[in-house]
């Protein structure tokens, strides 16, 4: 099978596997097992960063000091980009439209709107990384594709529970969700094209994407556990982020077997 058909493959099975499983939690009672899945994506994040992702970006570029600027850059960069979309959230608003999800009020579907039109963009960018990581290697491809799988089920969960509060039906959530997953597939075709005359550029692309997996990881999604300081659930925290990183090994060490 081809780079491209690989890119493609992953773009649209990601997209679809991780809208039905948010719609599957979202619309039944199972949401309540949504921070068991954040724990595990954590570990899958971190796993395919510190695993595959930044060795083989060292590797590509042998200049450790760029790559490793490259990285400090990027999560500057999406600390930047988080504030600024916080910024015009809630600046100059009566009511936050951040925090109003949680405050029981319906919003008349705007904060519906803009979550999938970020969620489009961010969906675009993961196609780019996912392109760029199958680029490198078909191995490096499908952990990649995994661990963004992974985190985005949580919070895809979360872009259906906006929508929903919102008010758009469950249908209108689900088609929305959907058709925003179709944008990792257009950055991924977009990205091969691109990079096919850049290849100098794909370990940058690699740092940029390690460095977006350790932001969502340190500072999206790991202060959320620490809202249960309890013994009991540091236990089960621990082990599923440990669960992740496993699955990341596992999968490395099945596909490294089969090359």
């Amino acid at each position: 099978m081809s780079i491209l058909a690989w890119i493609i493959l992953s773009s649209l099975l990601g997209g679809t596997l991780s809208v039905a499983a948010a719609a599957l939690f979202a619309f039944s009672a199972r949401a309540a097992m949504v921070p068991l899945l954040v724990s595990y994506a954590i570990g899958a994040l971190l796993g395919a960063v510190f695993l595959e992702i930044l060795p083989h970006a060292f590797e590509l570029s042998h200049d450790v000091h760029t790559m490793a600027g490259t990285v400090l850059f990027g999560i500057l960069l999406f600390f930047t980009l988080e504030k600024l979309v916080l910024w015009r959230h809630c600046h100059h608003t009566d009511e936050c439209e951040v925090h109003g999800v949680h405050e029981g009020h319906t919003d008349h579907g705007r904060s519906g709107m803009m979550i999938m039109v970020g969620d489009t963009f961010h969906n675009f960018v993961d196609g780019i990384l996912i392109a760029a990581a199958f680029m490198v290697d078909v191995q490096v491809g499908v952990v990649t594709s995994l661990a963004i799988i992974a985190h985005e089920i949580p919070q895809e969960v979360g872009d259906f529970l906006i929508l929903l509060h919102s008010g758009y039906t469950r249908r209108q959530a689900f088609t929305f969700n959907l058709l925003s997953s179709l944008a990792t597939m257009v950055g991924g075709v977009l990205a091969y094209v691109g990079l096919q005359s850049l290849q100098g550029l794909v370990p940058y692309f690699l740092g940029v994407a390690a460095a977006s997996m350790i932001y969502v990881a340190v500072a999206d999604l790991i202060p959320g556990l620490h809202k249960r300081p309890e013994i009991k659930a540091t236990v089960q925290q621990v082990s599923l982020i440990a669960l992740g990183i496993a699955s990341i090994w596992l999968t490395e060490a099945l596909l490294g077997g089969l090359a």
